[in-house]
């Protein structure tokens, strides 16, 4: 009876992000006919500043967040909440620094993709293929983590089996973002989002009231915490370094691959593609860093907290959010609950479906046609747009059968290859005038490949994480190459930097 209950709220949740997709599909449908790229990959560039800031928020958490994170911060103790704190700038970096040239530009050339962006600023065919292609394998690898972290925690909760909860949850993430698009996407992670913002206060009141408070709660989190030092078996978790197990390195390295270096992060820039004024941006680096802060730093306290109410988890720590839902939370408030990290898992997947869907489509296969001069009818747009999002979505979920454990390594992952690639490319192409298209090549090509070497070889620079050897390299050789390439022209200086011509 508990588990229904609990499956309420979450199957009624379900049915309004399919409803939702169905209804922009219908209320869309005029417009895709007439540009369905424009309207399918951006919404027509029409974003307020609230959704903007909801649809860049919930695509930036993600289940790793909620589960992992949690996990860890369980574990590590108050260490692992300032470590988490880099995370808060996020939103406010990516709109701030990228969001009004990306958005005039996106506008004056009529880009729709980041690489569109990336195409017209450096004119190589051979750079925006690579691009296309990191975005394809790494948005897959961040897709199967999200998948594996959402049906493990829908499993959990509900007592289905997991792979069960695989085909449930992924059907429905699927099936909205295929038919909707982008304008979906946006609509759907803004009630993401706010659900995420509601499960993390629910979880933080179900967590203080059953530790019996605030002070019973610090007091055996002391506790433990005495214990484990006088024993040398486990961390002090009052402290901000847990006795050494978060080292300065990676305090250092969270910043870069989760604060900093989020600009590099394409899903992510492409929202600075979809607003549609000033105005909207300007509100959305306020209300997105607002509710980044109370979800990253809420979740993670959850976490700690909540070793004042379990002092032992059996299995892995990524079962913790689980095991505090089901074992002292109402079953519907639970169901509720629940729905915030199955919302972040569902809001980043379909964010990454769209974004990989345009690389394929807009990037590669309509780029194509329009080299060649070849006329592509609208309707045969929309059904491969549909065909590509769908197989992607259904490729990970295979993948996801069999999970590997620990999703926020996989996702860390993912995330560091995406920025090795995107971040001085983009950031250096709007920014300074002499970046040319060897420069970027190299920089991505040599970046990109440092980093994965060395993380399938486990080199490392002491506990830096391996972003920080990607993009040491990636910025080098973005240097070095630029001496052999040819210099921006004219036309091109007057659209990216029309201050100076």
């Amino acid at each position: 009876m508990d588990a229904v209950l609990r499956m309420t709220p979450i199957a009624m949740f379900f049915v309004l992000l399919m409803g939702i997709g169905v209804y922009v599909q219908r209320k869309s449908a005029d417009a895709k006919v007439k540009d369905f790229s424009n309207e399918y990959f951006i919404g027509g560039r029409s974003l307020g500043g609230f959704v903007l800031a909801m649809t860049l928020v919930a695509t930036y958490s993600s289940v790793s967040s909620f589960l992992s994170g949690a996990g860890k911060a369980w574990e590590t103790g108050f260490g692992w909440v300032y470590y988490a704190t880099s995370q808060i700038v996020a939103a406010f970096l990516v709109l701030g620094v990228l969001g009004k040239k990306m958005a005039i530009i996106g506008r004056k050339t009529n880009a729709v993709t980041v690489i569109d962006i990336l195409r017209a600023r450096y004119k190589s065919n051979i750079l925006a293929n690579i691009c296309a292609v990191v975005i394809v394998v790494f948005f897959t690898t961040t897709m199967l983590s999200q998948f594996i972290g959402g049906a493990q925690l829908f499993s959990e909760c509900t007592g289905v089996s997991y792979k069960t909860g695989l085909i449930i949850f992924s059907v429905v993430v699927i099936l909205y973002t295929t038919i909707g698009g982008f304008n979906a996407v946006a609509i759907t992670d803004t009630a993401c989002a706010v659900v995420m913002v509601i499960g993390t206060v629910l979880l933080s009141i179900s967590v203080i009231k059953n530790g019996g408070g605030i002070d019973q709660i610090m007091a055996n989190i002391t506790a433990a915490s005495q214990e484990a030092v006088s024993s040398g078996q486990g961390m002090d978790l009052l402290d901000p370094r847990a006795s050494g197990g978060i080292p300065f390195q990676l305090y250092l390295t969270q910043w870069m691959l989760c604060g900093i270096t989020t600009v590099g992060l394409p899903q992510s820039q492409v929202r600075c593609l979809g607003y549609k004024d000033t105005k909207s941006v300007h509100k959305a680096m306020i209300y997105g860093t607002v509710v980044v802060g109370i979800m990253m730093i809420g979740i993670h306290l959850v976490g700690t907290l909540s070793r004042g109410i379990l002092p032992t988890i059996d299995g892995s720590t990524d079962t913790l959010i689980p095991i505090v839902i089901v074992k002292y939370m109402m079953p519907v408030l639970g169901g509720v609950t629940i729905i915030g990290p199955l919302a972040a898992t569902m809001s980043t997947i379909s964010s990454l479906l769209i974004a990989g869907s345009s690389a394929i489509i807009k990037d590669m296969y309509l780029h194509y046609k329009e080299e060649k001069h070849q006329e592509v009818n609208q309707k045969t747009v929309a059904n491969l747009s549909f065909g590509v999002t769908a197989v992607m979505g259904i490729a990970a979920v295979l993948m996801a059968v069999n999970p590997p454990d620990l999703i926020v390594w996989i996702n860390m992952f993912a995330f560091g290859g995406l920025q090795t690639t995107f971040f001085w490319c983009m950031l250096l192409g709007l920014f300074w005038r002499k970046a040319n298209s060897a420069g970027a090549i190299l920089s991505v090509a040599g970046g990109l490949g440092a980093y994965c070497i060395t993380m399938a070889l486990g080199i490392k620079i002491g506990s830096f994480h391996n972003i920080i050897i990607g993009m040491a390299v990636a910025l080098i050789l973005f240097i070095i190459g630029n001496y052999f390439g040819k210099p921006m022209d004219d036309k091109t200086g007057r659209l990216f930097f029309p201050e100076k011509y």
